[in-house]
């Protein structure tokens, strides 16, 4: 066994202290959790050239309000395209956070994804922060499309059968406001935690990254592929992948 194995079993012994000794665990997580489902994060797309308007335009500006506002059978294509994966299955990770949380240690899941396979695979306390594309509001009526609905509606632009307004996703596009109620609950919860790990992120998206600032407990574990910039403030680092860390604690 080489010193790398070594470190990596040492660490994930660690964790599993952690947790057995942890009466109160909040978990946040972003689109690295999301990926071992077979999700890719949206950014990794290299846009959209648009003929007609002689212009590349950057993921993120594909989900801007300004760009749904402007241009939204465009929008409409992007967003169905790279973000929603309706056959996606809960895999390692979302399984045994829910474990988690029937053991009554976890208390909530601070999400940045909008996938909702948190609840698919049987969380209940799950915020989610950016909203989630299982819902969706008519912009006239109000009337709410589950995901299943809202795409079955025809058109390139989804209307409303019932005034024939857009159906907007509930899910929170750049220049939008996060949701005050969610912003709250996760700060709480954060603020309570004995244990805040956090998974899938690379802490650079605010203002959700800067949550971290809010947690006053015992320990700050960091799961991520790679290197974050908040590792140093950090109790226990694990560079891998968040399913396979995860299933190696046999919950």
């Amino acid at each position: 066994m080489n010193a790398n194995t070594e470190s990596y079993n040492s660490k994930i012994k660690k964790l599993k202290e952690i947790i057995n000794t942890s009466n109160n665990i909040v978990f946040f997580g972003g689109a690295g959790v999301s990926t071992e489902s077979n999700i890719p994060d949206f950014r990794s797309s290299d846009g959209l050239y648009s003929k007609k308007l002689n212009k590349h335009f950057s993921p993120e500006q594909l989900v801007s309000f300004t760009y749904y506002n402007m241009y939204p059978e465009d929008f409409f294509d992007f967003y169905k395209s790279k973000l929603i994966f309706k056959d996606a299955k809960p895999n390692k990770a979302h399984i045994a956070l829910a474990k988690l949380e029937k053991t009554g240690k976890l208390k909530a899941i601070i999400t940045q994804n909008i996938d909702g396979l948190h609840q698919k695979s049987g969380s209940k306390i799950v915020y989610e922060l950016h909203g989630s594309a299982n819902s969706n509001t008519c912009t006239g009526c109000k009337k709410k499309y589950n995901l299943e609905e809202f795409l079955s509606l025809s058109g390139k632009i989804p209307r409303c059968t019932k005034c024939g307004s857009i159906v907007k996703p509930d899910v929170v596009l750049y220049e939008e406001s996060l949701n005050n109620d969610t912003i709250t609950n996760a700060i709480n919860a954060i603020s309570k935690a004995d244990t805040l790990i956090i998974g899938g992120t690379s802490l650079v998206v605010y203002p959700a990254a800067g949550f971290i600032d809010y947690f006053n407990g015992k320990n700050l574990v960091l799961i991520n592929k790679t290197s974050t910039s908040m590792d140093n403030r950090a109790d226990l680092v694990i560079n891998d992948s968040i399913g396979k860390v995860f299933d190696s604690l046999d919950i």
